[in-house]
């Protein structure tokens, strides 16, 4: 059976739980689904964007299956909404009861901090897992369905990497929440590191001189491997799955030590 703080977690969050789901499914079948008939307007937009606004947004062309995945699902919108999704979740786990004046109560069960740390993380990262992962199962059905000529091995491996990048920035949000106790802080700050980093992976594939800004943004090992057209790369999951695991562990030990406000 699972701990009780897990299912507590879980249902205290069902209706956000949900509406994400909801949300994140519908922006995947309603863009994937349309393909054939965006083809039109794609190259519309594909003529009309300058190369390096495309270069910017990581988009190599919006005409080929790859690269229509790549332009609506993987590169801005889709990861944004996963990780607004992962972000505002995280941010309830330590943050917001302890903020909000709950914390006293839920640190009554006979649980150490530790373990009442690793539950509420197990369930919002489990959640957030399931919720990122609906993209994966949605395109496994539509893809076939529409007629997209790109292996699923490809949009497997995206898509693992659209849950890898969840879990790097889970443990960042985690870390930020458990260390300062204040949902802000956690918004601010994993929102900030974000934007910095989704920058620092456009800007490295655009200006000469400044690859290196690559090797510090998540959204590299994300999608500057280009999965949709060369498939799968471990190592770049593994180090974004390799940070988000040594944020959290910081997280928990940070949260066991400093005073917590009740």
């Amino acid at each position: 059976m699972l701990p009780a703080l897990v299912r507590k977690t879980w249902r205290d969050d069902r209706r956000s739980l949900i509406g994400w789901t909801a949300g994140i499914a519908a922006f995947t079948t309603i863009y994937t689904s349309f393909y054939t008939n965006f083809q039109g307007a794609a190259e519309l937009k594909q003529d009309a964007l300058p190369k390096g606004m495309l270069d910017f947004l990581g988009i190599a062309d919006m005409l080929s299956p790859a690269g229509y995945l790549q332009a609506t699902v993987f590169s801005l919108i889709g990861p944004l909404l996963v990780l607004m999704c992962a972000i505002t979740l995280t941010a309830r786990t330590i943050a917001r009861p302890e903020e909000d004046g709950g914390m006293e109560l839920l640190l009554v069960s006979p649980l150490s901090r530790t373990a009442f740390a690793w539950q509420r993380l197990a369930a919002t990262g489990s959640a957030v897992t399931a919720i990122a992962a609906v993209p994966w199962l949605l395109l496994m059905l539509i893809v076939p369905v529409v007629g997209m000529d790109i292996s699923l091995s490809n949009v497997a491996a995206a898509s693992a990497g659209l849950i890898a990048l969840v879990w790097c920035f889970t443990g960042i949000a985690f870390l930020t929440g458990a260390a300062t106790g204040r949902r802000g802080n956690v918004l601010t700050v994993t929102g900030v590191v974000a934007v910095a980093t989704y920058m620092a992976n456009a800007i490295s594939g655009m200006l000469d001189g400044w690859h290196w800004l690559r090797w510090i943004s998540p959204f590299h090992y994300f999608i500057g491997t280009d999965p949709l057209h060369t498939g799968w790369h471990p190592g770049e999951l593994l180090v974004l799955a390799a940070v988000g695991a040594v944020t959290t562990v910081l997280g928990v030990l940070l949260f066991d030590r400093r005073d917590v406000g009740v």
